[in-house]
């Protein structure tokens, strides 16, 4: 019964461990990398939860009557296409607090504010 389940076990250890990296750490670029830990386990949820077993391509044959569904696939790999650019992002966004704050460390960054203010 686990064995069957190795998958969803395999999910909810990535986004513990992603959850926890946001939460603890005041590193910006940890932080990042614990989103993009977290967004994969999504993924391999979607991926595990549309799975059909003995389902073959939705094309037509004869003697085929167990097809897979393709639309969760498509959707995943536009998610992965929109996450790795969203990633992206949040590095060169990482990037540009560097060179104004001089640190990407979340605590020090808003003690700066604070004493400017």
């Amino acid at each position: 019964m686990i064995l069957g389940t190795y998958n969803y076990w395999v999910v909810i250890a990535l986004m513990m461990i992603g959850l926890f990296v946001v939460i603890a750490h005041g590193n910006l670029l940890k932080k990042v990398i614990g989103l993009s830990i977290l967004q994969t386990s999504v993924f391999i949820l979607y991926i595990s939860m549309s799975y059909i077993s003995g389902g073959t391509a939705p094309i037509l044959e004869h003697g085929v009557e167990l097809y897979s569904n393709p639309l969760p696939h498509v959707l995943i790999l536009t998610a992965i296409v929109v996450g790795i650019a969203t990633t992206a992002l949040a590095l060169a966004l990482v990037i540009r607090i560097k060179e104004t704050y001089g640190t990407i460390e979340e605590q020090e960054i808003q003690a700066r504010d604070l004493h400017e203010c």
